[in-house]
């Protein structure tokens, strides 16, 4: 019976294998692998409470277990008890030195805590340990990468890279973090070639597609496309705060709204605002005060489900933001936009479906990357970002109908070690005529 609760469980039929593992456990109280697997399923089903319980459970009766502790400690660090998720995979490695999933898991949850010497040391010693399992390639890839104090980090990331891919060829995964390292490097020609080889692998793959476009390989797009943001993003969501915040310094919401607040009114929760393109919630604690109701969209729904964690918003949606625009009209005080248009090449549409979706005096403000020079025109970086000079911006938010633009320049956040220049807009609407 527990042999068939773990082949649903694998399989996904997560119903059906719960009531096994509960079975198992009326048939033989206590037996420590149904209390270990059910204390994951239950984790898994969004219970942690409860799997932690279970599983404290079966180490009572199997202490040595270090899978259980590994498992235990995920559990711990998906739910931000990050000290009790590294005793958790020092006890498995304890109890077996070659565990290496608790290896790389203490590692990340070293970096996740902000002790970077010591996860450094870690990946270090899984490198050491275990030469040929991809992962551990990989991982020490993606701290060299996010960690850069010399451009050397970045050429050892990309042969980290090369080495992961190596032990497993069919590693996806490693072929976009090489490719990223590759454009970091302005090496596009070598990206290009990565690309290629993933979309031979994936030809159905929006990422790939998108990126071969980015560093010169194929047509450029008008926009991102929404396969490719929304597949990059739900991805991202679990590690976009630890990400951008700690590693790249991330600046966008706080430099955003701190120039919109200076020209609303003092907070009175009087707006109806919407974050178009909210992520995981940033912007909102920020602008909250000046809100009665505060929307909230995004394009991937694992980035929204963030944004309902952190709270605040009286709706979130999930849907392409120039659609949603279009479908509510003169619908808020205030649009404001951190770092999600530059996603879009041809700001037309979406410009215009945001004067649209503004009331009367409504500001829009956003951020976008700045593109050097006095032509109006933009274009695909190899980052997979798009770039706009301040005369498009300003020539397009202009033809849509905003009257009043004042763009200033920021840095946004840091890449490689160096500022990423943007530009913070801010747009109002007029009145509308009356007749």
């Amino acid at each position: 019976m527990l042999h068939r609760a773990i082949e649903a469980h694998q399989s996904g039929q997560l119903d059906d294998a719960e009531a096994l593992y509960r079975k198992t456990l009326q048939m033989q109280a206590g037996q420590p692998d149904a209390l270990h697997f059910l204390g994951v399923l239950c984790h898994q089903r969004q219970r942690s409470d409860e799997a932690i319980r279970l599983i404290q459970m079966a180490l009572r009766t199997t202490p040595q277990h270090a899978d259980a502790h590994n498992n235990l400690g995920n559990i711990h660090k998906e739910t931000g008890n990050l000290v009790e998720a590294e005793a958790c995979y020092r006890m498995a490695l304890a109890c077996n030195a070659q565990q290496h999933d608790a290896l790389s898991n203490l590692a990340l949850v070293l970096e996740a805590q902000l002790r970077p010497e010591e996860a450094f040391e870690v990946y270090t010693a899984l490198v050491a340990r275990a030469p040929q399992l991809g992962r551990a390639h990989y991982l020490m890839g993606m701290y060299l990468r996010n960690h850069v104090n010399e451009i050397e980090d970045v050429e050892r990331a990309i042969a980290c890279f090369r080495n992961a891919i190596r032990c497993d060829g069919k590693d996806v995964r490693s072929l976009d973090a090489l490719g990223v390292a590759l454009y970091m490097l302005d090496r596009d020609e070598e990206a290009i070639g990565v690309y290629r080889d993933w979309l031979d692998r994936e030809p159905d793959n929006p990422v790939p597609r998108h990126m071969l476009a980015a560093c010169g390989g194929d047509r450029v797009p008008d926009r991102a496309d929404d396969a490719y943001v929304r597949d990059v993003f739900d991805k991202f969501a679990d590690s976009f705060d630890e990400q951008l915040l700690k590693n790249l310094d991330y600046r966008a919401p706080q430099i955003l709204t701190k120039a919109l607040i200076e020209v609303l009114e003092p907070p009175a929760a009087s707006l109806d605002v919407l974050d178009a393109g909210c992520g995981t919630g940033l912007c909102g604690p920020l602008i909250r005060p000046h809100a009665r109701h505060l929307d909230g969209v995004d394009l991937s729904g694992g980035m929204i489900e963030k944004a309902r964690l952190r709270g605040g918003y009286d709706e979130l949606v999930v849907a392409e933001l120039t659609a949603y625009l279009q479908a509510n009209l003169v619908a808020w005080d205030v649009v404001l936009s951190a770092d999600t248009l530059i996603y879009f090449g041809d700001l037309v549409p979406v410009m215009s479906a945001a004067y649209a979706a503004l009331r009367a005096h409504g500001w829009l403000a956003f951020t976008m990357e700045a593109l050097d020079g006095d032509e109006d025109r933009f274009e695909l970086s190899s980052s997979g970002r798009f770039r706009h000079t301040r005369s498009h911006v300003e020539r397009v938010l202009n033809s849509v109908g905003f009257g009043s633009v004042t763009i200033t320049e920021a840095v946004l956040r840091k890449e490689v070690g160096k500022p990423v220049i943007g530009w913070v807009v801010l747009a109002r609407k007029g009145a509308v005529a009356r007749g």
